[in-house]
Parts: C-alpha cells; structure tokens; sequence
C-alpha cells in the first residue's frame, strides 16, 4: 500500500469539499457521494461519520473497504480502514483546530462519532 503524495495531502489538508463514495454491494461501482468533513494526521486522512457508525456510508466502507473519495473535483480510488486503533486525541484536536467556531464541531468529536473514524489511503486500481 503506497501512501498519499504531498499534493494530495495539501488538497486533503486546505479542502473541505471531500466526498467519500464507498463500494455499493457489487464491488465494483462506487456508491453516491456523500460530503464529510476530514483531517490529515501523521500523513493520515481520517474522516468520522457524523451519526456514527450506523451512517450507511461508513456501513458501506466497513462492508467493502473500498471505493473513491473525491476533493476539489478529483476523484481518488480508496481503501476505507474502518478499524483501528486510530490516533482518537490528535484526530479530534485537529478536527477542533480545522472547524474551529462551526456549530457543527460538536457533532464530529463525540464518543460516538470517534467510533465512526475511518483511515482513508490510497487504492491500486485493477486492470
């Protein structure tokens, strides 16, 4: 598994326009996008569901592990890493440093969002 380059990190980073699109059942076609807020950590791209881990795209990403995300109009092949164990307190301090003053920020940071968090990374496409 190769990692995210630094390009893709910065647009991770400054955006706040990604949308995951997990697998639907066939394996295959990604399903519809969904917009979410996301953090880079370490190198890492985590997002959290915001209704936790009954959100039926995180359902989807736990289910096929795989899919697209897509930031900035670029679409990205990705594998979803629904589990952890995760860095929770520095995804949660950037998550409150990233969405600093959103009445939203509430909603991302609970315990029952931290256990919705998913590790994105990048996905080989098959030929």
């Amino acid at each position: 598994m190769s990692d995210w380059t630094a390009d893709q990190l910065a647009a991770f980073t400054d955006g706040d326009d990604l949308h995951v699109s997990p697998f639907r059942e066939d394996g295959v076609t990604p399903g519809s996008p969904t917009w979410i807020w996301s953090v880079v950590v370490d190198g890492a791209l985590y997002v959290r569901a915001y209704n936790g881990t009954g959100s039926r795209w995180f359902g989807a990403a736990r289910t096929q592990g795989a899919g697209a995300v897509t930031v900035g109009g670029t679409v990205y092949p990705a594998t979803y890493g629904t589990a952890g164990p995760f860095p929770d307190a520095a995804i949660t301090a950037e998550y409150e440093r990233k969405y600093a003053g959103s009445p939203y920020l509430h909603g991302i940071i609970g315990p029952r969002q931290v256990a919705a968090t998913t590790r994105i990374t990048p996905r080989e496409e098959q030929e």
